[in-house]
């Protein structure tokens, strides 16, 4: 049982995704307005948010942003009727961890909530260790990355990646592989959400993220971990 923000200004569209979300036992808070979301973060503790984009006032993306601010691991699926690459990469530059476009199915949502839902409680369960090398240290418990013992921010989507790619570095880790591991079997995205995920990691991690020299692209495959001592 979770806490699950919905974020819609229609009702008709909002009490039908309430209702779904409910027959999974969840709690819902509900919103209309970008504003009342932002409220009820800060006085409830919210694992998952479900967010509009096009809302009057303080639209979805805003509201995304304003959260990452302050919560790095709150889980954030974005809802919009558009389906441009350049409005999902927004998204997910935004800080979100996932993307819908509507019309969608309860069942698409329901199952998108609960991969999300299961990778926070991985990532609470996390306990192997810690990873150091080079300029970077990584402690899997707390989920915490410093690079040259300065702490780098990182979404839960964001250091599920590293976590990956670090316990599996020097090994060529493929698009498909880094889907199922971070998103789940069950995720119905494409490839792109991995590629725009490393590229917000390399600006935080890379000291020139044109030219990366931590998180390799191997072409026409995936990613792979590298550092030197």
């Amino acid at each position: 049982m979770a806490n699950i923000l919905v974020l819609e200004d229609q009702k008709e569209i909002r009490e039908f995704i309430v209702i779904n979300i409910k027959r999974q036992n969840h709690t819902v808070f509900k919103a209309g307005t970008g504003e009342e979301a932002l409220d009820i973060v800060r006085k409830e503790a919210i694992d998952v948010a479900v967010l509009d984009i096009m809302l009057p006032g303080i639209n979805g993306l805003e509201v995304c942003k304003e959260i990452r601010r302050s919560n790095k691991y709150m889980g954030i699926i974005m809802l919009t009727a558009k389906g441009l690459e350049s409005d999902q990469e927004e998204g997910f530059l935004s800080g979100a961890d996932d993307y819908i476009i509507k019309p969608f199915s309860p069942k698409e949502l329901v199952l998108r909530i609960d991969a999300i839902l299961r990778r926070v409680d991985m990532l609470k369960n996390d306990t192997d260790a810690r990873y150091k090398k080079g300029a970077f240290e990584i402690d899997y418990d707390s989920r915490m990355l410093t690079k040259n013992g300065q702490e780098v921010e990182l979404t839960q989507i964001e250091f599920s990646i590293i976590s990956f790619l670090t316990k599996n570095e020097g090994k060529s880790i493929s698009r498909e592989e880094m889907l199922d591991e971070v998103w789940g079997e069950n995720f119905y995205g494409s490839f792109k959400i991995v590629d725009v995920n490393i590229r917000r990691i390399r600006k935080k991690i890379e000291d020139d993220a044109s030219n990366p020299k931590y998180i390799k692209t191997i072409w026409g495959y995936g990613y792979r971990w590298s550092v030197e001592d």
